[in-house]
């Protein structure tokens, strides 16, 4: 993915989740505020029915003009142009309210017209924490005689606790915008990571690969000088040191083509081959690499599947090449393919050293490498078999490994196959 695009993924998801978020907050503040509006409109109802009864039975009739008044967002004063009890105004604001279903706290006082004070003030607590005696003062009105006051002193907190899940999705929210940050941040962080792996990779390779091409152009003219050749003892050594050459070579090849490989998704040109012919080759390319490997094909046909050529005849290199270095007899390998319920099967089954159980599982890893005495002596980067998992994973094939029952390993690669030749 190129830098730009990401920022701009990055970029994009976070003005989104914080669209979200703020749209959120303001859905909040907004549910907030009709809350409110509910409940002072359910306030003012059961008050006004609380005035209704207080006028009943008495030669006075309730005024036209609204006797409620709302003075602040959780206190009201209602005028009554009569006498009344205190103990019915209780019971009728207890009555009204729970009708309303309003289930919070609330005080109240009535006006003295003799003292010119609030008196009788009362704290109503419909939970066991309020129910202890409370301190309740209320303000003089002027121009009212019989009137009494009613104050909600937890309608903030009875509000918020009416609107739990908008809280509890915000947060959520939060969360997930955090969780989100956090991430492009370890994202960021890994990627450059990954670009300095990457960069260093391919310097190394490539300082590597300028003073080997010129041993291998030396030791090649040096092999070719009839002196040398004349003397076995050092006809020998030029050998090994152009056959080294070549080895270390390959390992940078195969070092350079895996970095490439995981930024950069492989590109498979697949046809029609017959794999049967492409394994022979690749057989008769090992050989001459280790003569001493004996390798056998079992198959009842010739089987074709769509593939890309190259990477197929590397994937089958890789898997003899690592049969015959992991062997501590003369390797002897067996290539087994059959069908199996619409499946070809690829069974390499080698002689050599075996794979402990705990380990068997990380053969795929890149750069992973079994620890034992035989593997020590073998040249190489843990990156073969993890080259071979990568090309099945890109076709959708299923590789897999087990120990045979007296020695060596079975390496099985699993296609889906169409018996529909072209």
């Amino acid at each position: 993915m190129k830098i730009n695009k990401l920022n701009s993924i990055i970029i994009l998801g976070l003005i989104a989740i914080v669209g979200i978020l703020v749209a959120q907050l303001l859905w909040t503040k907004e549910a907030f505020t009709l809350e409110q509006k509910k409940l002072s409109q359910k306030t003012h109802i059961a008050l006004l029915e609380v005035a209704k009864k207080l006028y009943e039975g008495t030669n006075h009739e309730l005024p036209a003009q609204n006797p409620v008044q709302k003075i602040a967002n959780d206190y009201y004063i209602v005028n009554i142009d009569n006498d009344f009890e205190p103990d019915i105004l209780e019971f009728y604001l207890k009555t009204e309210f729970k009708k309303m279903n309003i289930t919070t706290d609330f005080e109240y006082a009535m006006y003295n017209c003799q003292s010119d004070e609030m008196i009788y003030g009362n704290y109503i607590s419909l939970s066991e924490k309020g129910k202890a005696k409370q301190s309740v003062y209320f303000p003089k009105h002027k121009n009212l005689v019989y009137y009494f006051a009613v104050r909600f002193p937890n309608e903030t907190s009875y509000l918020f606790s009416s609107m739990r899940f908008w809280f509890v999705l915000s947060i959520v929210l939060i969360f997930i915008l955090l969780i989100y940050v956090y991430s492009i941040f370890t994202l960021l962080q890994q990627k450059k990571y990954s670009e300095l792996q990457r960069d260093f990779i391919n310097n190394m390779t490539h300082e590597f690969k300028t003073p080997l091409s010129s041993i291998l152009i030396a030791s090649k003219y040096l092999s070719e000088q009839n002196l040398i050749k004349e003397d076995k003892k050092l006809h020998t050594y030029t050998n090994i040191i152009v056959n080294q050459g070549h080895k270390l070579n390959s390992h940078i090849e195969k070092i350079l083509n895996i970095a490439k490989s995981d930024y950069t998704t492989i590109e498979l040109k697949k046809d029609y081959i017959s794999i049967n012919l492409l394994i022979e080759e690749t057989i008769e390319n090992i050989a001459l690499k280790y003569p001493e490997a004996k390798i056998e094909i079992i198959t009842l046909e010739d089987y074709k599947i769509e593939t890309d050529a190259f990477h197929f005849t590397n994937l089958i290199y890789n898997l003899l090449d690592n049969a015959v270095k992991y062997c501590d007899v003369n390797p002897e390998i067996t290539i087994t393919i059959k069908v199996e319920n619409s499946i070809l099967k690829l069974e390499f089954t080698d002689n050599g050293i075996g794979i402990s159980p705990k380990n068997i599982s990380f053969i795929f890893d890149k750069f992973y490498r079994i620890q034992n005495e035989k593997s020590n002596e073998v040249n190489g980067f843990g990156l073969g078999l993890y080259y071979v998992k990568k090309i099945c994973e890109l076709q959708n094939w299923k590789i897999s490994a087990k120990n045979n029952l007296d020695k060596g390993t079975t390496i099985t690669l699993s296609i889906p196959y169409k018996n529909d030749k072209k």
